[in-house]
């Protein structure tokens, strides 16, 4: 490609001293070579690429061949286990990231400004919190608008609102990500359950007795150092990655265990075993993108679930104990 000797934007390129022109490959640079080249890095080859975008093979080559002749560098190494980013191909694909969100982001305030009370709502949050919090509030919300679809997706995991993979996260966390707005509800107490029929009046840290604690992703949470401090190992009986589990596991017989009180003491079988441990509390947020704060399903849904948490922070604050009784009164009542 010829480039004006008298143009201040030629500079010579790396390859074989091939002179390139910065503000032509600012022209002939779009969206759709930078989705090849991303989707080509991720895929390995070819074929696969041409699949996933719904093009020819042959498309693929040629952008990717464009692309490299206009840079004036290579930025896929073919070889045996597939094409592999150059240096220069690791820069464009981080470009092409960049773009994405911004090209997701924009799309997504053009297409919801104007949303009225139709449409899907995905949101994200923990077995824990909906089970039997949370699926409740979505239920009540659903009878009022029942043109919204909800679609929750469960895990501990955060996932990327800023990729469009969610549009609201209900979190029990401390430390919210910057990215994101939102509220914090309220605090989220912590205390000792057992089962109604193993609960006994005694200390739930008496020797020899078992426990149920926390493993995997939620082995940082404190209610699983505040149990390893203060019960021997062979104590623990049972250990999951899910607080729900847990639950269902001290429920059973399992042991005794740490929950947040708004899962205790509204899950049925399970007993307070001890008071409210304050080192654990945790605080409930409800947040969202700032790209989409001002989507209708979104603002209506994170006004009607502060509402209805409100009306439930006593519970979620550990103010509504159901505390073990003794065998002799529970048969005299």
């Amino acid at each position: 490609m010829k480039s004006s000797p008298n143009s201040a934007s030629s500079t010579p390129a790396a390859q074989g001293g091939v002179k390139w022109d910065l503000r032509a490959a600012v022209n002939q640079l779009s969206w759709d070579d930078l989705r090849i080249i991303k989707s080509l890095s991720e895929c390995g080859n070819r074929a696969a690429t041409a699949k996933k975008l719904g093009v020819n093979v042959s498309t693929v080559s040629r952008r990717v061949a464009q692309v490299e002749k206009t840079l004036g560098v290579a930025l896929f190494d073919h070889r045996r286990s597939g094409y592999m980013l150059t240096a220069e191909g690791a820069e464009l694909r981080a470009l092409a990231e960049r773009v994405e969100l911004d090209i997701v982001s924009v799309a997504r305030r053009v297409s919801r400004a104007g949303e009225g009370p139709l449409g899907k709502l995905r949101i994200t949050t923990s077995d824990s919190l909906l089970l039997y919090f949370l699926t409740p509030i979505i239920a009540d919300f659903r009878a009022l608008n029942q043109g919204i679809a909800i679609e929750v997706l469960v895990g501990n995991q955060t996932l990327s609102l800023a990729r469009d993979e969610s549009d609201i996260a209900v979190r029990a966390t401390k430390k919210p990500s910057e990215s994101l707005v939102g509220r914090k509800l309220a605090a989220i107490a912590w205390a000792p359950y057992g089962s109604v029929e193993n609960a006994c009046p005694s200390s739930p840290f008496a020797e020899g007795q078992a426990w149920v604690s926390y493993s995997g992703a939620l082995c940082g949470l404190k209610a699983a150092s505040y149990v390893d401090e203060r019960v021997d190992a062979h104590c623990i009986a049972y250990r999951t990655d899910s607080v729900a589990a847990a639950s269902a596991a001290i429920a059973a017989g399992l042991g005794f265990g740490f929950l947040p009180c708004m899962l205790g003491d509204i899950t049925p079988g399970l007993v307070r075993v001890g008071p409210v441990v304050p080192e654990l509390q945790d605080e409930l947020w409800l947040l969202t993108h700032q790209d989409i704060r001002k989507s209708w399903r979104v603002k209506a849904f994170m006004t009607f679930c502060a509402a209805a948490v409100a009306d439930q922070k006593a519970l979620i604050e550990g103010q509504r104990a159901r505390t073990a009784t003794p065998p002799a009164a529970a048969g005299m009542a």
